[in-house]
């Protein structure tokens, strides 16, 4: 008696409404038969070891849906007729899509942490490398890679650089202060010619003085445009073309910092003992060297290519602007007009149009 009261124990089930509340026994009689069809067998324990624990994106502990064998419930389909059933573990793959989520999210993270890590630690290493080498030269105890014949052009460019800084600097004083030349004659001729109308007794004289002003005004104009193609054109040689050069150098001199760094790196380890740490850090330091030496040599290259081009591109552009220059300030200070107007043709200067910001004095006139 006391056993099929416990078997009966043991298959009783405890029904619940939708809301969750419990019920009578008596009452839900139909809704536990019901239950009991859809329900054929239990959980097997033994097979669906399953434990689900933690919040949200922690997956430790969680077995994956792929190592259970076979379903722990058997539905019967056949009596659900119209009720809405959720696909086939649909709540599992949620938890387990978040924890995917949160795991990638994490790796991501992680990863972009190493690879920043990776980059400061490379940086470091190379700073440290390159600030010995160069203690080590100042003080006379390190040795330096050096090539003579392109050490020379690349001083003779700086002082070529510094000389042509010189020459802007002084066209462009020449430049103001001859622009403030012609607004002086532009004043001046403008007084002339208000005395010339009011003064009778020397209106002739006052006349022809401002005839002579306008006329050196207008020349004046016409240097000014030869003098302003003149420094445009040295300013862009100086100031971006030389420069240029000059980046290039940069970057060459800072490599041959770093493959002389990595050459008294490798020569220091070489001098060491043969053991097996040692010899995988000659191997590290010979891959460096070579990356080091590959692009210590293509930039002095590029710095030997550029060094020719400037060259070649500073005597054309100076044989053009000093014949200019030179050809515009003899015609001006002879006082001959077509001449002037003659060499600003020959180069094809334009000189900016007076309806361009406000009309001049001499166009009014």
């Amino acid at each position: 008696m006391a056993e099929s009261m416990m078997s009966k124990a043991a298959t009783m089930e405890i029904p619940i409404n939708s809301n969750g509340d419990s019920r009578n026994l008596a009452e839900d009689d139909s809704l536990e038969q019901d239950l009991q069809q859809v329900m054929v067998s239990g959980p097997n324990l033994n097979e669906t070891s399953i434990v689900s624990g933690g919040y949200g994106g922690t997956t430790e502990g969680i077995i994956p849906t792929s190592s259970i064998k076979g379903p722990a419930i058997h539905l019967n389909t056949d009596f659900l007729g119209n009720r809405h059933i959720p696909n086939e573990g649909q709540g599992s793959n949620m938890h387990h899509t978040s924890s995917n989520s949160s795991m990638t999210a994490e790796e991501a993270t992680r990863g972009v942490a190493v690879e920043k890590f990776d980059i400061v630690k490379k940086w470091g290493l190379n700073t440290y490398k390159c600030t010995k080498q160069m203690i080590s030269e100042r003080f006379g105890r390190g040795s330096r890679t050096v090539d003579l014949e392109l050490e020379a052009q690349i001083e003779v460019l700086r002082e070529t650089k510094r000389k042509y800084e010189s020459v802007l600097h002084l066209a462009r004083a020449l430049t103001n202060h001859f622009y403030s030349m012609v607004q002086t004659q532009h004043a001046l001729g403008d007084t002339f010619a208000d005395l010339s109308q009011k003064s009778p007794e020397l209106r002739d004289e006052f006349g022809y003085n401002a005839e002579t002003q306008k006329l050196l005004c207008k020349n004046g104009e016409t240097l000014l445009g030869a003098i302003n193609f003149f420094v445009s054109s040295i300013n862009t040689l100086v100031n971006k073309t030389m420069e240029d050069t000059l980046m290039t150098i940069k970057m060459y001199e800072n490599a041959r910092l770093e493959f002389d760094a990595y050459r008294a790196d490798l020569e220091e380890l070489n001098l060491g003992p043969r053991d097996a740490v040692t010899m995988a850090r000659i191997e590290a330091a010979q891959q460096q060297y070579q990356i080091q030496k590959d692009k210590y040599e293509r930039l002095r290259n590029d710095v030997t290519i550029k060094l020719k081009f400037l060259e070649e591109n500073k005597v054309k552009v100076m044989h053009k602007q000093l014949l200019l220059f030179h050809n515009a300030i003899s015609a001006y200070f002879a006082g001959n007009q077509q001449q002037l107007e003659q060499t600003l043709k020959q180069f094809n200067i334009k000189l900016k149009p007076p309806g361009d910001d406000k009309p001049s004095w001499l166009e009014e006139q």
